[in-house]
């Protein structure tokens, strides 16, 4: 299977004049052509934010997709181009470079988002482009993931319009470019990776306000329909046209840091990016895509909204009907070469049929899907079980003409006899039975692999036998006795060909039926086969939307606990201040207490001092006041 290589890109999506999106033929025709699973990698964002550059950089080339140096969009509607895989092989890339976003002049306010739509319905791997930063600003330029319910349905009723583990099993992964980055990758001052620097962008603001709630719902979609998403940034500069900003730089060290950086972002979205499958992993090829396309741009366009489980329905339908067509083309075009050496064994051709009936039923399941009740492989059994008949009934047409011309040959001695009367006379039976016999033992040995051989023979000796009665019934030779018992054993051999006929025609049967039971047996493995691998595949699918639930359950589960968290947080600090403000009012009441105490302590002692002074005094002049002993008189009675 030869990959399908473009030298340029082509238009699949642009728009009419009337404005409404349709499909370039040519590009669908291109997609036919490849029979490879493909990766589809598609890249959306504003308009002049540098992606064509970007997914001219992934097909290994400088130019191809149109680059733009004015204000306005120069990319419009979706552009592909095809290339071999560089990783993988036996792949095709498939890189859809998509119109800018937010371009003002556009009449439609609806076309944005169609296009961001489909971007995302036919990718397998979507890439967003963007500058300077996630904030924000940024977030909201992406406000048509928040749309994507309105515009994609997954089933055909309404039923879980808004279960993200339903659009996890059809949405492309998620890598979101940063263009221009300056800031460093650091949060609460530590360092962290381009993911978790994505992952902590996305985190919802804490608020009840109509900014904050503004501000989440395109986080929520995103984290919500793209739980595998990555972020990958390129340091400023990143195009050409930035370069002249750089006065200080040599422009030859920029470019070639350019070139470094955009050949990480290539391995990186090779790395990340997956082949492009439907629901139940049933793998896309470019002929699928093709389908794909045309069926959601004429939804679209017929202003119905794409619904996915339909287009998968409706693309079950066309490639089960191509895998009956392909098996039964490769069944008929190896039987019609098979048929140019017939007359053949009925083993040999029973053989073939075998090996083509598997190799027709390979080639189905290879092809088919979701063919849940199995009727197009029953379809395809019964189409090849009616070939089958009717190369057998040719097999055998060319081996009884055959026969029949053998016979001819070999009875042409004995019939020109028979016409000249040469058997008209005594003895003349006995003479045709001995040629008779001769003509039949150089038939048989010519003839015993040839499948019409005793039905032809049986024909043939009821033919003779007409002559030969009227050979007997002639011969003055026997008398009526030995004619009767001489017919009785004509009779007689006539019985035995007829059953030999038959069981000619038992055999023939029987072997039919044992191909037929073999290629049934067949079949039935390969079916089981395909049963097991779509089992294992559907069971892959609830895994994601586990997976994608969970993580969004961890991210909710850890917003709960970081809002729980700054509450006790918050109550924390708030004990701490009311302890601290405890603390210094204790301590200001304990210093006053204290002051007061020694303010009353120093009154005392100097209230103490004052009367101790005052007493000293008033002793002091007590004893002055007090006469001496010398001029006291002392009266004894």
């Amino acid at each position: 299977m030869s990959p399908v290589t473009m030298d340029k890109p082509v238009c699949i999506i642009d728009t009419d004049s009337d404005g409404k999106l349709h499909v370039q033929q040519s590009a669908l025709q291109i997609l036919q052509q490849i029979q490879q699973p493909v990766v589809v990698v598609a890249v959306v964002g504003l308009y002049r934010t540098g992606k064509s550059y970007l997914m001219n950089r992934l097909t290994g080339k400088q130019t191809g997709f149109a680059l733009g140096s004015t204000v306005e969009s120069k990319t419009k509607g979706i552009w592909m181009w095809c290339v071999p895989h560089p990783t993988k092989a036996g792949t095709t890339l498939v890189l859809l470079d998509t119109e800018g976003l937010g371009d003002v002049d556009k009449g439609n306010p609806k076309h944005d988002t169609n296009i961001f739509c489909l971007a995302v319905l036919l990718s397998s791997t979507l890439v967003y482009n963007s500058r300077g930063t996630i904030d924000n600003k940024a977030v909201m330029d992406l406000q048509y993931v928040t749309e994507l319910t309105q515009c994609i349905k997954v089933k055909s009723s309404d039923e879980d319009a808004d279960d993200s583990s339903e659009f996890v099993k059809f949405f492309p992964s998620f890598i979101w470019a940063v263009r221009d980055f300056t800031l460093e990758r650091k949060i609460n001052g530590k360092d962290v990776t381009e993911d978790e620097y994505l992952d902590f962008a996305l985190k919802l603001k804490h608020g009840t306000s109509r900014n904050v709630m503004e501000y989440n719902f395109p986080r929520e979609c995103i984290q919500k329909y793209f739980p595998s998403r990555k972020c990958f940034t390129f340091p400023f500069p990143t195009a050409p046209e930035n370069m002249s900003r750089l006065g200080t730089l040599d422009s030859a060290d920029i470019s070639s840091e350019f070139l470094e950086v955009t050949d990480n972002f290539c391995k990186f979205v090779f790395d990340d990016s997956s082949v492009k499958s439907l629901k139940d992993g049933y793998t896309v090829t470019g002929r699928v895509l093709g389908h794909l396309a045309k069926t959601y741009v004429d939804t679209i366009s017929s202003g119905a909204v794409p619904c996915l489980e339909n287009a998968v329905i409706a693309m079950a339908m066309i490639e089960n009907e191509a895998a009956v067509k392909e098996g039964l083309d490769i069944y008929q075009s190896a039987m019609e070469k098979l048929k140019d050496s017939f007359p053949l064994k009925m083993k040999d051709v029973s053989s073939e049929h075998q090996n083509l009936s598997n190799m027709a039923t390979q080639v189905f399941m290879k092809r088919s899907f979701r063919d849940t009740n199995g009727n197009y492989l029953k379809s395809l059994e019964e189409n090849i079980s009616k070939l089958f008949d009717g190369y057998l009934c040719q097999n055998g047409q060319a081996s009884k003409r055959q026969c029949e011309d053998l016979l001819s040959s070999l009875s042409a001695p004995m019939m020109n006899k028979h016409e000249q009367g040469f058997y008209a006379k005594p003895g003349g039976y006995d003479l045709f039975c001995k040629d008779l016999e001769d003509i039949q033992k150089k038939y048989n040995s010519q003839t015993n692999t040839e499948i019409k051989a005793e039905e032809v023979l049986e024909e043939f000796l009821k033919q003779r036998y007409v002559d030969s009665k009227a050979i007997l019934q002639a011969d003055k030779k026997l008398t009526e006795k030995e004619k009767k018992i001489k017919e009785e054993q004509e009779k007689a051999v006539l019985l035995e060909q007829e059953v030999k006929a038959k069981e000619e025609k038992q055999r023939q049967l029987e072997e039919k039926m044992e191909a037929e039971r073999q290629s049934n047996e067949e079949r039935m493995r390969q079916m089981k086969e395909k049963m097991d691998e779509e089992m294992r595949l559907q069971r892959e699918e609830p895994e994601r939307a586990m997976d994608s639930k969970l993580k969004e359950q961890s991210d909710l589960l850890e917003k709960v606990l970081k809002e729980k968290a700054d509450r006790m947080s918050q109550e924390i600090e708030e004990f701490k201040r009311r302890s601290a403000e405890a603390e210094t009012n204790s301590a200001k009441e304990f210093a006053a207490t204290k002051e007061n105490a020694n303010r009353r302590h120093v009154e005392t002692m100097t209230m103490m001092m004052q009367s101790h002074r005052e007493q000293m005094t008033a002793i002091k002049e007590m004893n002055k006041e007090r006469p001496s002993s010398e001029s006291s008189t002392c009266c004894i009675s």
